[in-house]
């Protein structure tokens, strides 16, 4: 039983690894079809609060601790404000200014600045191919994010134009996108933190709660007709966003990051653009200029190599033995018949033997 069990889950690990990514993907999809008919800030609420409740209860089924002490409410208050309040503020905001596919490759671009925190705080090893992935990151994220007449206009192919202030530049979509990716990385570095004193399952639900709050609260002050207009399908859409792309993407995500290597886990996230970008042509025909398919290229190409880094410096170290082994075995003979051409042999003449 015990075997079958093991062949089970290492049957299965692979596919729970990439849920969360490919919940959040579809989710992103759903949460767009659903914008024109609600308020982002209360769609945001949604999507925490309920999920967040759905998380204790299965965490309870479960037996998981319920956090203790205040450091321990302290951590997951802050990990809230972050990953819950400003993530999920951001990312709604953003979706009302840009495409689903889009949005969903501003927010994979975590991964880079996760890399640099876990080198930072965690010392996780980044080596050469892991900073050749960092450098077109920011080069994929610069032709994503920004303007195409301003990338022309810096390139040189196109004369003097004007973009506006950068206040309007830094009020886009894909900057409210690319903040809302700054407090994800953030929020998955401090679950390190939270997990010290909380159980990761129990602190992802009660982070949900706690992040919900406020966007509500602010919803209700600030936004007018939040779900007068919601119909029917909008519903079912939410609920989607709710319990698959909340609940069980990040009980999934947070429970896997509180324990192995942040840099690769987080660097998965490359296959959420791919379902955000598939399932957003088919349903909502969402296009990319040209510019931005080459950044998503380069994004997605480093995000490859900040997995990979390690198997691809394994990969050099092994090819540098070789090359260092086949050019040290010539040198070798040839040292070696050097010095038995110099091995000096002494002749004893001997006197001549006089016969009687």
């Amino acid at each position: 039983m015990q075997l079958k069990l093991s062949a089970f889950r290492l049957t299965f690990a692979p596919l729970l690894l990439i849920a969360p990514f490919f919940l959040w993907g579809t989710a992103m999809v759903a949460m767009k079809g659903v914008i024109p008919h609600t308020t982002p800030l209360f769609m945001a609420g949604v999507r925490l609060l309920p999920a967040g409740v759905l998380i204790l209860v299965a965490a309870a089924l479960m037996g998981r601790p319920q956090p203790q002490g205040w450091k321990a409410w302290l951590w997951i208050s802050l990990f809230a404000f972050v990953d819950g309040t400003l993530f999920q503020g951001f990312l709604a905001e953003g979706l009302v200014r840009t495409s689903a596919g889009l949005g969903s490759v501003m927010i994979d671009s975590q991964p880079l600045v996760v890399a640099l925190l876990s080198l930072w705080l965690f010392q996780e090893h980044i080596g050469f191919w892991g900073w050749l992935g960092l450098g077109l990151g920011v080069t994929g994220i610069s032709l994503i994010g920004l303007p195409d007449e301003l990338i022309f206009h810096w390139l040189g192919t196109q004369g003097n134009i004007t973009i506006g202030n950068w206040q309007d530049l830094f009020a886009s979509g894909e900057w409210l996108m690319l903040l809302a990716a700054l407090s994800m990385a953030v929020g998955t570095v401090l679950i390190r933190f939270v997990t010290r004193y909380a159980d990761p399952v129990s602190a992802t639900g009660w982070h949900m709660i706690i992040g919900g709050l406020p966007l509500w609260g602010v919803s209700a002050f600030t936004e007018s007709q939040q779900w007068q207009n919601i119909v029917a399908s909008d519903w079912l859409a939410l609920g989607y966003a709710t319990v698959f792309g909340s609940a069980i993407a990040y009980g999934l995500f947070f429970y896997f990051a509180s324990s192995g290597s942040l840099t690769s886990l987080s660097s998965l996230t490359f296959l959420t653009p791919i379902f955000a970008l598939l399932f957003g042509n088919l349903f909502l025909s969402e296009i990319l200029s040209p510019l931005q398919w080459i950044g998503v290229c380069l994004t997605l190409i480093s995000i490859y190599l900040i997995n990979q880094r390690d198997t691809l410096g394994r990969k050099n170290q092994t090819l540098n033995i070789l090359e260092q082994t086949a050019t040290q075995q010539p040198q070798v003979l040839d040292a070696s018949a050097k010095k038995l051409n110099a091995v000096p042999i002494q002749i004893r003449e001997s006197e001549t033997e006089t016969v009687p």
